[in-house]
């Protein structure tokens, strides 16, 4: 709950996202999200140590595998917001 109402009041231009969040499953979270209309389109990378997790966010931006690389995840940060 904490983080949606932080994206909320930030409007951030992108999100990363964890798919196991200590109170909610990241998912849910993403479906909450995609449900108001300012955050339709908020670009998201996952990142996740779960399996089949690009099964979870079907238009995720990109997703990450724990532990990740940090150069990756700056060049697709880069890559989406220009």
């Amino acid at each position: 709950m904490q983080a949606y109402e932080v994206v909320k009041k930030e409007k951030p231009d992108m999100i990363t996202l964890d798919l196991e969040m200590p109170e909610e499953w990241g998912t849910k979270f993403y479906r909450k999200l995609r449900k108001e209309k300012e955050f339709k389109e908020l670009p998201v990378i996952i990142i996740s140590g779960m399996a089949s997790r690009h099964l979870a966010v079907k238009d995720a931006v990109a997703y990450l595998s724990k532990p990740f690389d940090v150069d990756k995840l700056i060049g697709i940060v880069r890559k989406t917001l220009g």
